[in-house]
């Protein structure tokens, strides 16, 4: 499949249009002192990954109580720590691109719906569709999220782009059949440098930087 057969774009939300690696990195790092395990281990796998995977695998000996109230604090730390937080760059040329081509977009994100509005509305980003934890049963790498993204679009997934910076996006990606663009050196079906870059591809008209 090429990207001009592409009927939606589906974009993760930390690292891909919002820049939110540092806050992310902060929070886990308090979060592994207060739980005494090794922030290293931790930034290893969080990026991307819903809060409480990551809990389960760095503390497995929790109950199901510990482990909400542990994912949680995980959460509370971020909710006030926009230092840094601003759109992705290119974020707003491949928006307008979408725009102008006339195609549905949507974010999908690992964060709750509190998270993913602070920082959105922080990069000054509203998307039409947004998906987060909250409203799926399974986090990524599941293909949930953006098969119930691709649904409220009434876009088959086959038909839809996912952009990623994370493996374990890039997984539910490939999980739920879609296409995927990876950013960061990752290994996708297009990879990109930047926004700019799929801007350009979107669009061969829009030059890319």
């Amino acid at each position: 499949m090429e990207l001009r057969e592409m009927r939606a774009v589906l974009f993760d939300m930390d690292g891909t249009l919002v820049t939110s690696d540092e806050s992310v990195e902060r929070a886990w790092t308090t979060w592994s002192a207060e739980y005494g395990v090794n922030p290293a281990d931790v930034l290893a796998i969080a990026h991307g990954a819903p809060a409480e995977s990551t809990v389960d695998k760095m503390v497995p000996i929790l109950d199901e109580t510990s482990r909400a109230v542990a994912a949680a604090r995980q959460l509370e730390l971020q909710y006030d720590d926009l230092a840094g937080v601003a759109a992705a760059p290119g974020a707003a040329e491949v928006l307008a691109t979408i725009e102008r081509l006339g195609l549905p977009w949507a974010v999908v994100t690992s964060a709750d719906h509190r998270l993913a509005k602070v920082r959105l509305c922080a990069a000054g980003i509203d998307p039409p569709v947004l998906v987060t934890i909250e409203d799926i049963s399974r986090g990524k790498p599941d293909p949930e999220g953006y098969l119930r993204a691709a649904e409220l679009l009434e876009v088959d997934p086959q038909y839809c782009l996912v952009v990623e910076d994370a493996e374990v996006g890039l997984q539910a990606a490939r999980a739920a059949g879609a296409q995927t663009a990876a950013l960061k050196g990752l290994d996708g079906d297009v990879r990109l440098a930047d926004l700019h870059q799929l801007a350009g591809l979107l669009d061969p008209r829009e030059p890319s930087e």
